[in-house]
């Protein structure tokens, strides 16, 4: 699987970047042919309360899914925007063993 960290408006830490990494390994033991998931994160102007804004775009073969959220914490719009994806891989693989 091929991970992709996009950071809009401001520099992502490598702990940010290290708990991004750690939640997607978590898509790809529930899901093995994954291409691609791409998470696009970015600080919304101006600056209040959850301004921070998560996305996560996944290529499957034939389907791409896709999850966005807003929150006070990248983190916490990770963690989310993840369990949601996870929801659409049930669906995905689902439809794919009909």
């Amino acid at each position: 699987m091929e991970l992709k960290i996009q950071a809009i408006h401001f520099d992502a830490t490598d702990k940010l970047n290290a708990f991004i990494t750690k939640k997607s390994s978590k898509l790809e033991k529930t899901c093995d042919n994954i291409i691609k998931a791409e998470f696009i994160l970015k600080v919304v102007k101006p600056e209040t309360a959850k301004n921070k804004e998560t996305a996560i775009n996944v290529s499957l073969p034939g389907a791409d899914l896709h999850a966005e959220k807003v929150c006070d914490t990248f983190e916490e719009g990770v963690d989310l925007c993840v369990d949601n994806i996870l929801r659409q891989i049930e669906k995905y693989k689902e439809r794919q063993s009909k």
